[in-house]
């Protein structure tokens, strides 16, 4: 497993980018066939595969036009984070209904409310680091449907 040659943090298998400081990976540890910091692109578009997949993470637009585009309706990457995406933003609309009605309640609702926002928007960056460092992150539940779901 490769290292990461500016803050040293272990690289995933075919990882363009560190997953921890963001730095693009060295010649050395790109996968064969890539220019060393430079993402294979997503099928014949103008973007790369890690930023397709971010871009799915954008609130409810951003996994229906990667799901329904051509060159990124065919990427198992792309498709995974879009559906992965699509999947969390039902799962925080549902949560967000008995979140609000526990905020409802003076003080320690809104710090409950406060709180459940905070992990949902943590979560959120986390995948979109994720998906920009060329990693197929999975959520616990969601992540085996989207996964199910991409691969059809």
């Amino acid at each position: 497993m490769a290292n990461c040659a500016k803050c040293g943090a272990a690289l995933a298998p075919g990882a363009t980018f560190c997953g921890s400081c963001g730095s693009q990976v060295s010649a050395a540890a790109a996968p064969a066939g890539t220019v060393a910091g430079t993402p294979a692109p997503a099928a014949s578009s103008g973007l790369s595969q890690n930023v397709a997949g971010m871009l799915a993470y954008l609130f409810i637009i951003g996994p229906i036009l990667m799901m329904v585009l051509e060159p990124y309706s065919k990427d198992k990457f792309v498709r995974f984070h879009a559906f992965q995406s699509l999947f969390f933003d039902i799962g925080c609309t549902v949560l967000w209904i008995p979140v609000f009605i526990v905020g409802l309640i003076p003080y320690i609702g809104s710090l409950i409310s406060f709180l459940v926002f905070l992990s949902v928007v943590a979560l959120w960056v986390i995948l979109v680091v994720k998906a920009y460092g060329g990693q197929k992150f999975q959520l616990p539940f969601i992540g085996k449907l989207a996964e199910e779901q991409a691969n059809k």
